[in-house]
């Protein structure tokens, strides 16, 4: 926690000096107020830990002030100090929610001790109000960066949800193109280290004989060519979350040494004795299953089972039903703004041939296809089908009737929804169906209005 924040009140300037440079020297930034309007003046402004407040000041008591802050609900701790303190007043003071109450003359090093216990409790409940408000205002955040409504994609979230707050690392292991760095930043974003750097290593990017000087940095002279020092990736994310993604192709020396930096949270650059300490989450991607290469040979084992605290799966885009439509909508829309261009209309055949495509490459063909498609580079009049037929075969099983019939649903709403402003009484009327039919369609079928 940085510096700890005072706001000290009291109407007598020699005990607000006096304890203005006192807690300054103590490691405390402090802050004062002559009275208690003042003080709930700057209560915005300063966002004190704590407040520390004389019982007796002219106008607005200590209990006044107390009263007060309670009842703005805000996460400050109040401690009251008086000279002319008995047991019914402490007890009030500690019934209307003090954090403390001490009479003069007090400890100074006491005073100092009970403040940072005060401000220690209140830096964690902002901390985790913080990380609640992050989960609970960013579901439709969530959403609308973890696109689906699959149940597959409903229980990727809820896994990002739970795992955001816990300081653990994480595998995520999927196919190429399934958005396995979308769901790092997630993981980062929505975590208590969101303030800190989201470092992205490719590790399959990295040459062999500059890997160790990539991850773990170096120091001037170290080998040569190495005229300067060298921060690495692991030291410069430091408060922060670092993806190791395809991790699955660092070499096996490599991963010796990466193994002994995630065990003892601290890493030695190369030409270096000295060991400096790490505060960092490491999220492992790979589109192989890194238990299996273990068993094979392939990948450390001691690493695999050290980095294997969580796993999320990632699955392919032909497994998720009709979101790869709603991906396709949402793509191609973006595609049009950034092109300036009017998003083209699908027809039922473009509806299904998104459906009963394959998908090797999963989201990142899938958004290829919907940019191309808005920039209308492709023959005039060819279809969607025939453009994904002419790049892969379809999907061994096509969706159902059921699936096909929902996707179509989804795209007729979607398409005059953006064509009347989200206007639902404007929908209702070009599609002749009755309002609560149209609710239950669009609840049903995971349609949002744009201005929701």
């Amino acid at each position: 926690m940085s510096e700890p924040i005072i706001l000290i009140v009291d109407d007598e300037e020699m005990m607000r000096v006096a304890l203005e440079q006192w807690l300054r020297l103590s490691g405390f930034t402090a802050h004062v107020a002559t009275n208690a309007t003042e003080a709930l003046a700057l209560l915005d402004d300063v966002r004190p830990h704590v407040v520390l407040t004389d019982v007796r000041m002219p106008g607005l008591s200590g209990m006044d002030l107390l009263r007060a802050v309670r009842e703005r609900a805000i996460a400050t701790e109040v401690i009251l100090i008086t000279g002319h303190g008995d047991v019914p007043m402490a007890v009030e003071a500690m019934r209307a929610g003090a954090f403390d109450f001490l009479q003069k003359p007090y400890v100074p090093e006491q005073l100092v001790k009970t403040l940072r216990r005060a401000a220690e409790q209140i830096a964690l409940k902002r901390e985790v109000s913080e990380l609640r408000r992050k989960l609970d205002g960013g579901e439709s955040e969530l959403a609308t960066r973890l696109i689906g409504t699959s149940r597959l994609m409903d229980d990727l979230r809820h896994l990002v949800r739970e795992l955001a707050a816990i300081p653990t690392d994480v595998i995520l292991l999927g196919e190429t193109g399934t958005g396995k760095e979308v769901v790092a930043r997630c993981l980062h974003d929505f975590s208590p280290r969101a303030a800190g750097p989201f470092v992205a290593v490719n590790c399959a990017a990295i040459p062999a004989e500059l890997i160790e000087s990539e991850l773990f940095g170096h120091e001037a002279g170290a080998y040569t060519g190495a005229r300067d020092k060298r921060i690495g990736k692991f030291e410069f994310t430091n408060g922060g979350t670092l993806l190791l993604d395809e991790i699955e192709s660092m070499p096996l020396l490599a991963q010796a040494k990466v193994l002994r930096v995630i065990q003892e949270r601290a890493v030695e650059r190369v030409g270096s004795n000295r060991l400096i300490p790490l505060d960092i989450r490491i999220i492992a991607a790979s589109k192989a299953d890194l238990r299996a290469e273990s068993e094979a040979g392939r990948f450390r084992a001691d690493l695999y089972y050290r980095l294997n605290m969580a796993t999320i799966p990632l699955a392919p885009l032909r497994d998720r039903g009709d979101d790869c439509v709603l991906l396709f909508h949402h793509f191609l829309a973006e595609a049009a703004r950034r092109f300036d261009k009017p998003a083209p209309s699908l027809h039922p055949a473009d509806v299904n041939a998104l459906m009963v495509h394959s998908w090797p490459g999963n989201v990142r063909e899938l958004r290829a296809a919907a940019e191309r498609f808005a920039l209308g580079l492709d023959a005039p009049g060819r279809s969607l089908g025939n453009l994904l037929g002419a790049e892969a075969s379809p999907a061994p099983a096509a969706a159902s009737l059921a699936e096909r019939v929902a996707a179509y649903e989804r795209h007729v709403i979607e398409a005059e929804l953006a064509r009347h402003n989200d206007s639902i009484a404007a929908v209702v009327d070009a599609l002749q169906v009755p309002r609560r039919t149209l609710s239950e369609k669009m609840s049903r079928l995971g349609v949002r209005r744009q201005s929701a």
